[in-house]
Order: C-alpha cells, then sequence, then structure tokens
C-alpha cells in the first residue's frame, strides 16, 4: 500500500530540491568533462551530464502538472546547493570522478530513504531519477586506476571525500532552513523514522563505498 502524499506544498518543495540538484549537477558534468584525460572519459562524463539534464526535464515537468513553476519550487535552494558546489570544485580529473562517485551516492541514499513518505507517481518519479548504476560503476573504476598507478593519491582523495561529506552536511543544514522545515515534515510523514538511525544508515553505506574503492573514511 502506497504511503499518504504528504501537503502538496511539501512534495513541490522536495521536488524543487532534486530538479535544482539535478540541473546543478549537468553543469558541474559538464564542465569536470574537460578534466578528462582522454576523449573516452570525456565522453563518459558528458554523458552522465546528458542523464542528468534529462532527469531534470523530468522532474520540471511533474512540477509543472502540479501547477507549480519550476524555477519558483527550486529558488529556495539555489544559494545552499550553488554553495556547495562553489566550494568543492575539482582540481583534476581524480577528484572530479571522487566527487561524482562520493557526492551523488550520499545524496541519492538520502533521496531513497526519504521517498517512501511519498505517494505515487512521486515517489516512483524520484526513485527514477537516482543516478544509474554504471556511472558509479564508472567513476569508482577510474579511482581505482588513479591509485593503481600512484598509492599515494589514496590519501589526497581519501581528504578530499571527507570534505565533500563536510561540505554537504554543513549545506544541509542551510537547505533545511531554506524550506522552512519542508523535508523535517516529509521525513515525518513517512511514519515511525528514526532520524538518528537514518544518519546512521547513510553513514554506513558511505563508509562501505569509500573502502569499496580504497579510501579511508
Amino acid at each position: 500500500m502506497s504511503a499518504p502524499t504528504p501537503p502538496g506544498q511539501t512534495v513541490a518543495d522536495l521536488l524543487g530540491l532534486v530538479a535544482l540538484g539535478e540541473l546543478l549537477a549537468f553543469d558541474r558534468m559538464a564542465a569536470d568533462a574537460r578534466l578528462a584525460p582522454d576523449l573516452r572519459r570525456r565522453a563518459a562524463l558528458s554523458e552522465m551530464a546528458a542523464a542528468e539534464i534529462a532527469n531534470y526535464r523530468r522532474v520540471a515537468d511533474r512540477l509543472t502538472a502540479l501547477g507549480v513553476p519550476p524555477d519558483d519550487a527550486m529558488a529556495a535552494y539555489v544559494t545552499p546547493l550553488q554553495a556547495y558546489h562553489d566550494s568543492t570544485e575539482p582540481r583534476d580529473w581524480a577528484e572530479a570522478v571522487t566527487k561524482a562517485y562520493v557526492g551523488d551516492a550520499i545524496t541519492d541514499d538520502f533521496l531513497r530513504e526519504i521517498a517512501v513518505a511519498l505517494g505515487e507517481p512521486d515517489r516512483q518519479l524520484v526513485l527514477d531519477v537516482l543516478h544509474e548504476s554504471r556511472y558509479a560503476e564508472f567513476a569508482a573504476a577510474e579511482i581505482r586506476l588513479a591509485i593503481g598507478a600512484d598509492p599515494t593519491v589514496a590519501g589526497r582523495l581519501s581528504m578530499w571525500a571527507r570534505r565533500l561529506v563536510g561540505e554537504a552536511l554543513s549545506q544541509a543544514g542551510r537547505v533545511a532552513s531554506a524550506d522552512q522545515g519542508a523535508l523535517t515534515r516529509l521525513i515525518a510523514a513517512g511514519g515511525d523514522v528514526d532520524v538518528a538511525e537514518l544518519f546512521r544508515r547513510l553513514t554506513a553505506a558511505h563508509t562501505a563505498r569509500m573502502a569499496a574503492v580504497g579510501l579511508n573514511n
């Protein structure tokens, strides 16, 4: 049985956050593709960027169908999400793929957790726009290659990943403030949700993901 859909504005707030995340991810991946060491890798990241903009369009279309202008739904989140990307601009290809691997996965894990509070079709839409596993596998393979070529890179990328998480958590507080508690209400609408346990699960998944590519948490 589907969970009851929370109030419409709360759903629109969440979809606005997802839409802006997809739009900014497109911007970032398209720019980061220029850091690729060869055309094959550049094409791979460009394909990832293309998927992001396609996902943005799906969410924007859903917002329009709900009678909410996408620009309005995204507006509150522009400052914190843009600040995250501005403060975590990669310096090279290894940092770019680590950001794609670590940063996107944390976001996906969180969205997967809170999507259970949505009714259909919004629940399935959010799940559908999560990043495809082949992109995570590509980024993971690139990180392993970088470490294999120079084991000292592992330390630098581990520090970079920790910075990504720290910046993400910092901006998450600003997101919660910007949407005036919409995400909190959405989590609460999911039923008996233990927020502390939620974050423990997110942390455990992140730790396992880091270990899988040879990085230290």
